[in-house]
């Protein structure tokens, strides 16, 4: 969550319509939304990223999970997730990836989005032909691939899905072509931009904790590799935003 502090208190910075503040763990909802749910251009989301505890609980964790959204204020809870399948990731010593817990994992989030009618924010990593074969057993939701690391053909699979594909700073990275290829394909309100904080600092930040300051940079980027102006590329990710989260973010606030 990024702001400016004033007098110990925080202020959403200039130039920023809103933010989204994601969710990855079962109970972290309700002190997100006791925390900046008084800034008017902040919504929230809730899910349960694939690590082992998440796995291995979620027959208890996703009826709490929804709890949680049942409970929160109307209007703030804008989407389920983040949430997926990560094949990737490091896990500690003795412990194994439970692939078929995993996928059950996003098969029952995926359920909940449906139920819920809300979009879902799906992270996908190495496994690009499971997510969307697990997707498209739930052809009604709709979502973002957030952060999106593979290359055209796969942004393909993922549109013909009914998803929008976000990219995040490393777009700016130098061994990152294919992303920088796959970006001009997809339809301009298809497309997302995201911070992904504090992961994936854009150069010339990289290294450092990323903030949602840093998106400017990406989305510079973006519009070039686009052939249109920041400001066009802004008001396009704006109306889609409204249409996907239900979210309106002014622009010049």
């Amino acid at each position: 969550m990024a702001g400016l502090p004033i007098q110990g208190k925080f202020r959403i910075a200039a130039g920023f319509g809103g933010i989204i503040d994601i969710g990855t763990q079962p109970d972290d909802l309700p002190g997100r939304i006791a925390a900046f749910s008084h800034f008017e251009q902040v919504r929230f989301t809730a899910g349960l990223w694939p690590d082992p505890p998440n796995v291995a609980g979620r027959r208890e964790l996703v009826p709490r999970l929804e709890a949680h959204i049942a409970a929160a204020p109307k209007g703030l809870v804008v989407a389920v997730g983040e949430c997926g399948l990560d094949h990737h990731q490091e896990l500690p010593p003795g412990t194994e990836l439970d692939m078929a817990g995993e996928a059950e994992l996003l098969d029952m989030l995926l359920d909940l989005a449906g139920r819920l009618n809300l979009p879902i924010i799906i992270h996908s990593r190495d496994v690009p032909g499971e997510t969307a074969a697990a997707l498209a057993l739930h052809p009604g939701v709709r979502g973002v691939i957030h952060c999106f690391s593979y290359g055209k053909e796969e942004a393909r699979t993922f549109l013909d899905l009914g998803y929008h594909i976000s990219f995040a700073g490393n777009l700016t990275y130098k061994n990152a072509r294919n992303l920088r290829e796959a970006l001009p394909f997809v339809p301009g309100d298809r497309l997302l931009l995201e911070t992904d904080s504090p992961y994936l600092a854009p150069v010339p930040y990289r290294g450092k904790s990323a903030d949602p300051g840093m998106v400017a940079v990406t989305y510079a980027l973006a519009a070039e590799l686009r052939d249109v102006t920041p400001e066009v590329l802004e008001e396009q990710i704006a109306d889609t935003v409204e249409k996907l989260f239900g979210f309106f973010l002014p622009q010049g606030s």
